[in-house]
Formats: structure tokens, sequence, C-alpha cells
């Protein structure tokens, strides 16, 4: 039996021509393949180098730190919320009242003049009734005195020839100006005070009180007289 040769050239039975171009393609992806497998080794080795370097950070870590225990839990105290004092909305109230009760403006400060007693004087002996009839006009004012601008030893001097006269004259009630210190240093009405001391040691002064405001008010003084046939009450000195 013999055998046929397939001559050289010729092409096998259900093979095709070969061109140069499809070669060109199949080397290309060759090389495409032999790159990728090269980036998978190289990210295969960069990660087994990270994971021994993790895992030798961990055990140098272990070998540091030594054996451990988690510590216990405690148990938290609870603290309850403190409540907020209360607020007595009605006592408030209340008090807000009498408070705006208290603050009237029919109130008359001149009811004060009867009852403190830096506001007026009487010698021993002579009732608070005195007093009040001296304030409400129960004598008519016979004679004023003003001692504005007046310095202190003026004033007491004037003051004093002030008395003699009108007693000589047999005049009951007199009224003394001293002004309320609104233009002196301080603001301070240093003559209202002189006057009451002075007053004070005068044996004709039966009584005297700050006067009303329709009378000169904190700035002014009345003054009660004894009658010209009333001995004179000894005193001392202030």
């Amino acid at each position: 039996m013999s055998r046929h040769r397939t001559p050289p050239g010729s092409v096998k039975p259900g093979e095709g021509p070969v061109r140069a171009g499809g070669l060109a393609d199949l080397g290309a992806l060759r090389d495409a393949l032999e790159r990728s497998a090269a980036q998978r080794e190289r990210e295969r080795a960069a990660a087994a180098k990270a994971a021994r370097e993790a895992s030798a950070d961990a055990e140098l870590f272990r070998r540091e730190v030594g054996n451990v225990s988690p510590l216990k839990a405690s148990a938290r105290a609870v603290h309850e919320r403190a409540a907020p004092p209360a607020v007595a909305v009605q006592t408030r109230r209340d008090e807000r009242a009498v408070l705006a009760e208290a603050i009237s403006d029919e109130f008359d400060p001149e009811v004060l003049l009867d009852t403190d007693e830096s506001l007026f004087y009487c010698r021993p002996g002579i009732g608070h009734e005195v007093v009040r009839k001296l304030r409400r006009g129960h004598w008519v004012v016979q004679a004023q005195l003003d001692l504005h601008g007046m310095r202190r030893d003026e004033a007491r001097e004037a003051l004093a020839e002030f008395i003699r006269e009108t007693v000589k004259r047999g005049l009951r009630c007199v009224r003394v100006v001293h002004g309320k210190g609104l233009g002196s240093v301080g603001k301070e009405p240093v003559l209202k005070g002189k006057v009451r001391a002075w007053l004070v040691q005068k044996a004709e002064v039966i009584a005297f009180c700050q006067a009303r405001e329709r009378d000169g008010g904190a700035g002014a003084v009345l003054v009660l007289l004894q009658p010209p046939s009333a001995p004179k009450a000894p005193i001392r000195p202030a």
C-alpha cells in the first residue's frame, strides 16, 4: 500500500491558509496574558508581605503587653434627678398685692409727723396733743424768721433775737424757715438740726414741730411760745 505525501506548500484538508496578521494578534494576546499573570503574582506577593508584617506586629504587641484580662464592668450608680424647688405662686401673688396696696398714691406722708419723734419736740409736762394742735393750725402763725443764706453764727444770733422780740410782743406761734439744705455742700440741711438744738435750749419755747408742706414742709419749723404771764421753766443747756 503506497502512502501519498502532501507536497510542500500544500494545505491539509480542513485547514485554511494562515495569514501573517493572525500570527501578530496571537503574539499580542500572549504578551497581554503574561503581563496579567505577572501583575497578579506581584499582587499576591504584596498581600502575603502585608499579612506577614501584620502578624509580626501582632506578635510583638502580645509579647510587649503580656497576659491581660478584661476589666470587670463596675456597677453604675444611678443618681435620681433632683426636682426643682416648688414655686409658691400664690404666695408671690399675695405679696405683690400687699405691696401694691401699701404703695398707694392716696397715702399722706404728713401723717408721719404725728408719730416720728424726731420731727417734733415738747417740753416735759406738755402733752403731745399740744404738738398736734400746733401742726394743725390751732394757733395762727404771727411772725416768721427766714434764715436762708445765713452762716451758722449769724443764724444763731438771729434766732435768739427773734425769740426775745416775739416774746416781748406777746406772740404765741411763729415759724422759722431754715431751708432744706439743697444749696449746701453735700446737700445736707445743716441749719435744720442746729435750729432744733437751739430751740430746745430756749426756755420760752414750749413745743415745736416740722411744718406741713403748705407751711414749708421739711424746710421750716413751727414754734409755740409760752404765754407772756407764764413762768419760764428752767432748762439745761444742750
